[in-house]
């Protein structure tokens, strides 16, 4: 459990833009459809803290910079705007006088090490406490208005912090929050300036973000059939409220893929399809996990938003069973990523929307978050790295995993599962022989 030391609003600086209006791409408004919300946790570890010093350093100098980062980050302040009941579309809008929820809070019987451990299986619901809860929406005048980010930041007594943010993906991918979490740790262990120089200032432009095929429009429709109030698309329910008992036995675990491994998995990819091109960590990796999991029946890089789509690879059941499981999930994973990474015409159109629809209605997936490219190990706050960080995990109908790198070595990924605790013991055991016989 966590209990509150305090709950404010962090808004920018005064001297910040009154007023940032901006419209949603077809990328964006897709997560309006589909509810989803991205938790995460950063576990640093400072010996000796106690509640005093906490009070007194810790919390007025995270907020302090916190409002400064905001000046650049603006609609992360502020909120999203849905016209439910008119021609108009969505919009992330940030006004004057808008503010980031932030809650500081003392865990009262959970146990840091047991936490930021990689050697065992966690409790998904150990995890919860942890996280915060973005506010309900408002609405005025037909329109609704919802903030899109939220802040906890706990004390562990002489042990360490976390930080937690959970934001709605509408308002950006990977790319835009992790730059926003990094931004923010530069200006907290830099008290004096503003370092703008040694970070990327987010690049709002959305009009490099074509849409010829009207995309954002057929998405906007379908969502005003589908979800009647906002309520519909921003609030996550308490994950520990829910009656589902099969959410009881969930667990997640840290699996790290050392580089000597990868290697090896490559090298046997090429040996039995040398004709495959697309051959990487990212696409061994996940191939790696999805059949050890056979158990069960050209914007900036500071560009702020979206601009991800799923791609799905698939493959028989059966298939993932047989002597060349690895192989086969890890070519389905290459072929599909070479392939649609040149199919301009496949992004454009929407196509691969009703891909995703065919697959969640079937609720028999693997779905795979984050990615080695960034790196929230680089997050110091003046703490250090990140003892531990990764996603915190709302538990749907599908099977997730996170991928990122490993704090330990340049080469070395992290795999974040979530499994039920049978599951789980299986696929630990499974892994682990694999890499054995490499």
């Amino acid at each position: 459990m966590a209990s509150i030391i305090e709950q404010c609003q962090v808004a920018p600086p005064t001297c910040a833009t009154d007023k940032l209006t901006l419209p949603l791409t077809c990328f964006d408004t897709l997560w309006i459809l589909h509810n989803h919300h991205i938790p995460r946790i950063l576990f640093y570890k400072l010996h000796n803290i106690d509640k005093n010093s906490f009070i007194q350093n810790i919390i007025p100098t995270l907020k302090h910079s916190l409002s400064r980062t905001l000046k650049h980050y603006l609609p992360l302040a502020g909120n999203l705007v849905c016209p439910w009941n008119s021609t108009d579309y969505p919009e992330l809008r940030y006004v004057k006088g808008d503010s980031v929820s932030v809650t500081f809070s003392q865990s009262t019987d959970m146990d840091f090490d047991y936490l930021v451990g990689n050697d065992h299986t966690h409790n998904a619901k150990d995890f919860h406490p942890f996280v915060p809860k973005i506010a309900e929406p408002k609405d005025a005048s037909g329109v609704q208005f919802a903030p899109v980010l939220a802040i906890q930041v706990t004390l562990f007594p002489n042990h360490g912090i976390s930080i937690s943010f959970i934001s709605h993906h509408v308002v950006g991918d990977e790319s835009t929050i992790v730059g926003f979490i990094k931004s923010w740790a530069l200006l907290n262990k830099n008290d004096e300036n503003d370092h703008d120089h040694e970070f990327m200032i987010p690049f709002y432009d959305r009009s490099i973000v074509k849409d010829p095929y009207g995309l954002r429009d057929y998405i906007w429709e379908e969502t005003k059939k589908h979800k009647t109030k906002m309520s519909d698309i921003i609030v996550t329910p308490p994950p520990d409220n829910n009656n589902n008992n099969n959410n009881n036995n969930i667990v997640r675990r840290t699996f790290t893929l050392r580089r000597n491994h990868i290697d090896k998995l490559k090298n046997l990819i090429l040996s039995k399809r040398p004709s495959l091109t697309h051959v990487t960590s990212y696409t061994v990796t996940g191939g790696y996990v999805w059949s050890c999991l056979r158990f069960d029946p050209p914007l900036p890089s500071s560009y702020f938003g979206n601009c991800i789509i799923w791609y799905i690879a698939s493959t028989n059941h059966v298939d993932l069973e047989g002597n060349e499981g690895f192989i086969i999930a890890t070519e389905s994973i290459g072929e599909i990523i070479y392939k649609r990474n040149k199919d301009e015409e496949y992004v454009l159109s929407g196509d691969w929307l009703k891909e995703v629809g065919a697959v969640s209605n079937k609720g028999r997936y693997l779905a795979i978050a984050g990615s080695p490219k960034y790196d929230l190990y680089e997050a110091d706050f003046g703490w250090g790295k990140p003892k531990k960080w990764h996603f915190v995990f709302f538990i749907g109908s599908g099977l997730l995993m996170s991928l990122s790198k490993s704090k330990d070595s340049d080469g070395d990924l992290e795999i974040g599962l979530y499994l039920p605790k049978t599951r789980m013991n299986a696929f630990t055991a499974i892994f682990a022989d694999g890499l054995s016989v490499l």
